[in-house]
C-alpha cells in the first residue's frame, strides 16, 4: 500500500486511474451506485463541497445512491474527462470531469464540469476524493435543462421542482 506523500509509480497510478474511469462508466450505465464505494479503501475520505465529507463506505454509498438516483444525477448521461494530470510524488490524479445532461428536446448540449482530486491508496483503490465545483452552476444547469425539457414534454417527475 502506498502512503500519501510517499509517492507511487506513475505507470501504476495512470493504469489504476484509467481502470477507475471504466468502472465509473459501468456504474453509471448500470445505475449501480451502491457499488461505488468499492473503488475506495475502507478508511477513505470523500469530500464533496455541497454535501459534506464522508468517511466510510456506508456514508459514501448513501450519498452516491441518494444523489445519483434523483434529479439531476439520475439523468446525467456521462462523466467523460476533459483532461487529467498525474502527480506521482503525492500519489494523486487531478482531473476535469464533464457532467453531461441528455438532450432536453431541442438538440442542445448542456453540461458543467468539476475538478476531482483523487489520492491513490494502493492495491487499486483510492484513499481520498475531493470534488471541487460551484454548486450554483450545477443548480443553474439543472434549472436550464428542466425548463427546456418541460417545454418539450420531456421533464421527469422528480425534476418538476426545478421549473419556475
Amino acid at each position: 500500500m502506498t502512503a500519501v506523500g510517499v509517492g507511487c509509480d506513475p505507470d501504476e497510478l495512470e493504469s489504476v486511474f484509467l481502470e477507475h474511469q471504466v468502472e465509473i462508466e459501468r456504474i453509471r450505465a448500470e445505475a449501480d451506485w451502491a457499488a461505488y464505494p468499492a473503488v475506495f479503501t475502507a478508511d477513505a475520505v470523500y469530500k464533496e463541497h455541497a454535501f459534506g465529507e464522508f468517511t466510510s463506505h456506508d456514508q459514501i454509498r448513501e450519498w452516491a445512491v441518494r444523489t445519483m438516483t434523483a434529479f439531476p444525477g439520475n439523468v446525467m448521461t456521462g462523466f467523460p474527462l476533459g483532461w487529467y494530470v498525474l502527480d506521482p510524488p503525492t500519489s494523486r490524479v487531478i482531473c476535469e470531469v464533464r457532467n453531461l445532461m441528455p438532450d432536453p428536446g431541442d438538440g442542445s448540449v448542456l453540461e458543467e464540469s468539476n475538478l476531482t482530486i483523487l489520492t491513490y491508496g494502493g492495491n487499486g483503490l483510492w484513499s481520498r476524493q475531493e470534488d471541487v465545483y460551484n454548486p450554483m452552476r450545477f443548480y443553474d444547469l439543472a434549472k436550464r435543462w428542466a425548463a427546456v425539457a418541460a417545454a418539450h414534454g420531456n421533464l421527469p417527475a422528480d425534476a418538476a421542482g426545478y421549473v419556475d
